[in-house]
């Protein structure tokens, strides 16, 4: 599969989401761009998605989210040289529409968590390898050896509080110096040293002590007070002595407010809800495991898992283990044992192309939204089968007492051995390659649709009906207008993605009457539910697009009657849909008609032919293979 340009890629995606102006911040994660838009009514939704290197769009968590895979940091790159000043250096301060408080909780803590999550995956990784290298005698504790290599392992999540006051700096626009210095205090090796049952004051006030190294919440909630201070001293204090005096009196504030208030409080909140995840896995643990393994995925989908993140690191903190992370990893590999299981059965030559790497994906590196959007979700029956699956591994791994001590780690092969403090560490495992069977199992025979599937691609055996077809098929040479109308060269539509050519060689045609009609002969490949667009992949293998009007997605179907569904077979003229114009021009929508062959690269010549009035029996595209 050609490798997608980012550096083109960057600017068109600028321009869809509406440009600059319409930007708040932006960030990434492990695999998507995560945009804060001021409308994002004004996002050319549909378009972006079928961007080259776009997987989909997720609009979840306050946030306007577009899925690229494990090459989305090259993206932000690119974004970041067009806009500088959008970085996630910038804040992610919002849109300036009011959330709900489950939208605001997990803009946090994903603004917060994302830029240290792989070096968080990293260390966490390299801990757990090297407790396994301990138990299996490879080396000893004692030496020096392991102390160096276990402070490499252990420093960021030890220290995750000075990491964390970075971010949260960023997030609330506060100074992250001063918020350095403050989280430096807390982990400050006199502090550390009070935590030893003694009483202890603070100018005659009572402190309680408390652990924080490793802590995420105190620390945060500390850096979004600090705000409140730094901008009271900036709006008091003269500018000749504000540069080294709201950084004194913040600290000077901030740290004794953390130890005897803050600090205490929040530790004991966040002890409480470990305490309580903890609760439910050791009373219920089938419940916990079926929740999780079942619904992580469809978590990772909308974002929500963010909201599981600070719960997960803190159960670490307050019980030296996480139970959160024992039903994942059964969750993460079903869901690449159905993209795995697809790849195999299909006889979808792209499919297979984009399976395979979303299968290994997460199989290896746990990150799976390729594998969900660009794969087992638009089939919906995979990615049902990789919950099932997910269930049933997560109830086992959950009932084994699945857990991890080193927060951050990516389920996936590669990090198995973090799981290796697992009470039933075999019942575990069993249950993780019962989740991956079951998964792939189901996919394989019942998961991918028999004009996908039927036999083996690669095997000698007698063509298939569709074989003899397709070999027998009369080359495509030209495309008829999807609708009688005025056509008009694509270049002059008014949607910068199609009149760009980005999408393929192609016309646009202003609609006289309401009837769509397929152009060409071929397989239904792609039926939008909302009826507004439609893919027709011919015989001999020519991809053509028809999308009916513009930003009539916004529509949701109104208006919209479809007659076909993905994997119908179609001829010349049968019908599409039926659009009721009058409807889509009131709703204030463009009504042109966009058809494009979207594989012209692979193509000879794609050559529109723009002639006024037509009809559907009129020619508007001639192709040359």
């Amino acid at each position: 599969m050609a490798k997608t340009d980012y550096a083109a890629l960057a600017p068109r995606l600028l321009e869809q989401v509406g440009g600059e102006a319409n930007i708040s911040a932006m960030s990434h994660c492990a695999t998507r761009m995560r945009f804060v838009l001021k409308d994002e009514s004004r996002a050319a939704t549909e378009s972006i998605k079928e961007l080259e290197g776009v997987v989909t769009v997720v609009q979840a968590g306050g946030r306007y989210q577009v899925v690229i895979g494990n090459d989305v940091p090259i993206l932000y790159e690119g974004l970041v040289k067009l806009v500088p000043g959008l970085g996630a250096e910038s804040g992610e301060s919002g849109s300036g529409k009011s959330r709900n408080p489950l939208d605001a909780f997990i803009a946090l803590v994903s603004a917060i968590f994302s830029p240290v999550l792989w070096t968080l995956a990293g260390t966490g990784l390299f801990k757990a390898f090297l407790a396994m290298f301990v138990t299996f005698g490879w080396i000893s504790d004692a030496s020096d050896t392991y102390t160096v290599l276990y402070a490499a392992s252990d420093a960021f999540m030890n220290f995750l509080p000075l990491v964390l006051a970075v971010t949260a700096a960023r997030h609330f626009k506060t100074n992250q110096f001063t918020s350095v210095a403050i989280a430096g205090a807390l982990v400050y090796p006199s502090i550390i040293a009070m935590n030893d049952g003694a009483s202890h004051t603070f100018i005659g006030i009572p402190l309680v002590i408390m652990s924080y190294t490793s802590s995420v919440l105190p620390i945060i909630v500390a850096v979004w007070v600090q705000g409140y201070v730094e901008r009271l001293c900036n709006n008091c204090i003269p500018s000749s002595f504000r540069n080294f005096m709201t950084p004194w009196i913040t600290v000077l504030v901030m740290v004794p407010l953390t130890l005897l208030t803050i600090g205490p409080v929040t530790t004991i909140i966040a002890n409480g809800i470990a305490s309580g995840v903890k609760w439910l896995f050791v009373v219920a643990p089938v419940i916990g495991g079926l929740v999780i393994g079942g619904f992580w995925q469809v978590f990772v989908m909308f974002g929500l898992h963010w909201g599981l993140v600070p719960i997960m690191t803190q159960e670490i903190t307050s019980n030296g283990y996480s139970l959160i992370y024992g039903p994942i990893e059964a969750a993460v590999l079903a869901q690449a044992a159905s993209t795995l299981a697809v790849m195999i059965r299909t006889r979808d030559k792209k499919t297979k192309e984009l399976a395979g790497p979303a299968s290994l994906s997460g199989f290896l590196a746990g990150v799976t939204e390729p594998a969900i959007y660009g794969i087992n979700l638009p089939r919906r029956l995979p990615f049902y089968f990789g919950i099932v699956g997910g269930a049933i591994g997560g109830a086992l791994g959950a009932i084994a007492g699945g857990r991890v001590e080193q927060a951050g780690v990516f389920p996936s092969l590669i990090g198995v051995p973090a799981y290796l403090g697992t009470p039933n560490f075999v019942l575990w495992l069993i249950g993780v390659i019962l989740a991956a069977v079951t998964a792939f199992t189901l996919t394989f025979l019942f998961g991918v649709k028999d004009d996908d599937a039927a036999g083996e691609p690669d095997s000698p055996a007698a063509p298939t009906a569709a074989e003899d077809d397709a070999a027998g098929a009369e080359p495509t040479t030209a495309a008829l207008a999807p609708v009688a109308g005025t056509a008009t060269p694509l270049e002059k539509v008014a949607d910068p993605v199609f009149s760009s050519g980005a999408l393929g060689n192609g016309v646009g045609i202003l609609p006289s009457e309401g009837r769509i009609v397929a152009p060409v002969a071929g397989t239904v490949v792609t039926a939008m539910d909302s009826g507004h667009a439609y893919g027709i992949r011919t015989d001999d293998g020519v991809e053509v697009l028809i999308h009916i009007g513009l930003d009539t997605v916004n529509l949701k179907g109104q208006g919209f009657s479809p007659k076909v569904s993905a994997g119908q077979r179609v001829d010349r003229g049968d019908p599409l849909v039926d659009v009721d114009l009058a409807a889509v021009r009131e709703a204030g929508y463009d009504p042109t008609i966009i058809l494009v062959v979207t594989n012209t690269a692979s193509l000879t010549a794609v050559v529109p032919v723009v002639d006024g009035e037509v009809t559907t029996s009129t020619t508007v595209i001639e192709i040359d293979h």
